[in-house]
């Protein structure tokens, strides 16, 4: 009777491990056949802000813009590169680039960290995950931590997936620079 129950134990526990492997897996797993590639057209939404505002990409037609998807807020991460954008907020107005946050937070909890660390950028609700699918960074609990590039023609110019949040924003300006997108004599 012992040896059946250690039996039995032993197989719910490969169960269990077989099952949270899989959620894993699962959560880690790219979208790699909605992937978006660097010299695209950024796939169009439509989703509602902190301050339940409907924003679409066409909003920004004629802006250079940049969209980062963020795992979910109130984490360390995301509060560093929030805040860095934040930090560099009046760098980014000088050069007209438009700075848009996606997650699958709600609006209330996107309201609740934005009023937090007073952000003065879009933090866009994505529940149904249908437009971090859209762009290649769902996985099954949270968005990847992704940033996209967006040039005034509404074309992908850059996409950055290996973060390093120490002075992360004020890298994506160079990048802007980089690519003669902006110019230091505004």
């Amino acid at each position: 009777m012992k040896k059946l129950r250690a039996n039995i134990k032993v197989y719910v526990l490969f169960f269990i491990t077989i099952a949270i492997s899989l959620l894993l897996l699962l959560s880690f797993s790219s979208s790699s056949a909605n992937e978006i590639r660097i010299g695209a057209k950024a796939p169009e939404f439509q989703l509602f802000n902190q301050n339940n505002e409907l924003v679409s990409l066409s909003d920004y037609q004629g802006k250079n813009l940049v969209i980062y998807f963020f795992p979910k807020a109130f984490t360390p991460g995301w509060v560093k590169q929030a805040c860095g954008f934040r930090d560099e907020y009046s760098e980014y107005s000088k050069y007209d680039i438009e700075i848009i946050g996606i997650s699958y937070d709600s609006k209330k909890r996107q309201k609740e960290f934005a009023n937090r660390y007073n952000l003065l950028f879009p933090l866009l609700s994505d529940l149904d995950a249908s437009i971090s699918k859209s762009y290649g960074v769902d996985t099954y609990f949270f968005p990847k931590r992704v940033t996209f590039l967006i040039n005034k023609d509404g074309v992908v110019f850059d996409i950055i997936k290996n973060i390093s949040l120490d002075n992360y924003a004020n890298k994506i300006i160079q990048v802007f620079k980089k690519n003669n997108l902006i110019n230091d004599e505004k």
